[in-house]
């Protein structure tokens, strides 16, 4: 496994725009895509002399690196990941932890995971081998400690560079893409996920798992806002930001979710939303295709709402396109409705109010 897959950080992903705005530079979407998953130390280089900052290297890392360690406790697992790291634990599988990130800065971000530390056999940073990915160094070295050959490994990664590395390795590799628009980058992979929630243990001689409940799977509750379009239910608008606040949905959330949505006027529903993205103009955008169970299609002009997916369904066929509304089926509708009545994803449907970080304006 690659940290910064395992770990959802938009809680870190602003550092860097904050940073350059601070010394009148604008962020290049373009160019941070090409350094995803590289050293530290080659990505401050490169900074440097791409955005022609008035210092050495060495001296931005030193800069920057405080405001990174400063978010470090706000970083979250990503969907799907607690789930597969316990779930292997439990039933006796050796998991390694291989990342391009100096070693300690890696126990520093997995100390704020509770459990991690324990559950990880093998953890090997970029500073401990010789070439850092895409050289297969790293992971030749996490499966000497763990016993193994590399052929007898299973690599989960995000980014091209640690795709290559693993294959080089000679090991098994699912891609669970961080580059929505870039899928070729990933097409060497065994296998391209959305999400690690679509992860089927089974396929790798694992244990499957056993937690879903009637053709519906809990996790960790997401949160998003948005607001109702011209009055049409059916036509909304998600509001997304890269601070890490609770309103940003991490990139790998993709498929059929369930949950609870509250709106300003009319209180708090069920609910159950197609979620993916729209990569059709090159630069991808968030879509939510929601379903609102016992809300009347018209309403106020703008209706402001939050919703709260406590629930997952399922991803998305070939053929669906997320951008038509009838990618929701009555089958996922039927699923959402009946879990939403189990003790385990209602609970409190008010209790999710504390999710939201920001009022309804």
């Amino acid at each position: 496994m690659r940290l910064r897959y395992i770990l959802e950080e938009r809680a870190t992903s602003g550092t860097l725009k904050e940073f350059l705005a601070k010394n009148g530079k604008v962020l290049d979407p373009e160019k941070e895509v090409n350094r995803l998953g590289k050293m530290h130390k080659e990505n401050s280089k490169a900074i440097v002399e791409d955005y022609h900052l008035a210092m050495t290297p060495e001296e931005f890392s030193q800069a920057i690196m405080p405001m990174y360690q400063q978010r470090w406790p706000l970083a979250k697992p990503l969907p799907g990941v607690n789930r597969l790291i316990k779930h292997l634990h439990k039933h006796g599988i050796p998991l390694g932890l291989a990342s391009n990130s100096i070693k300690k800065y890696i126990a520093t971000k997995i100390s704020h995971q509770h459990g991690w530390k324990e559950m990880f056999s093998v953890i090997v940073g970029g500073d401990e081998v010789s070439h850092a990915k895409p050289s297969p160094d790293i992971f030749l070295e996490a499966a000497s400690r763990l016993g193994v050959d590399a052929s007898n490994c299973l690599v989960i990664e995000d980014s091209p560079v640690g795709v290559r590395a693993a294959k080089d390795a000679g090991a098994k590799v699912v891609a669970v893409p961080s580059l929505q628009n870039q899928a070729e980058r990933y097409s060497i992979a065994d296998r391209v996920l959305h999400s690690l929630l679509e992860f089927q243990p089974e396929i790798w001689g694992l244990p499957p798992f056993e937690d879903w409940t009637q053709s519906a799977l809990l996790i960790e509750p997401l949160c998003s806002r948005g607001f109702i379009v011209d009055g049409d239910i059916s036509n909304c608008c998600m509001l997304e930001s890269d601070n890490g606040s609770s309103d940003s949905l991490p990139d790998q959330v993709v498929g059929v979710f369930f949950g609870w949505v509250k709106l300003k006027t009319k209180g708090t529903f069920k609910m159950v939303a197609a979620v993916g993205w729209d990569c059709s103009w090159g630069t991808p955008k968030r879509v939510i295709k929601p379903f609102f169970f016992g809300i009347n299609k018209s309403g106020p002009p703008k209706e402001a709402f939050n919703l709260a997916f406590v629930g997952y369904i399922r991803n998305f066929l070939d053929e669906e396109n997320i951008l038509e509304s009838s990618i929701l089926s009555q089958e996922d509708k039927s699923i959402a409705w009946a879990a939403l009545d189990l003790p385990e994803f209602s609970k409190d449907a008010d209790s999710y109010d504390d999710l939201f970080s920001n009022d309804m304006e």
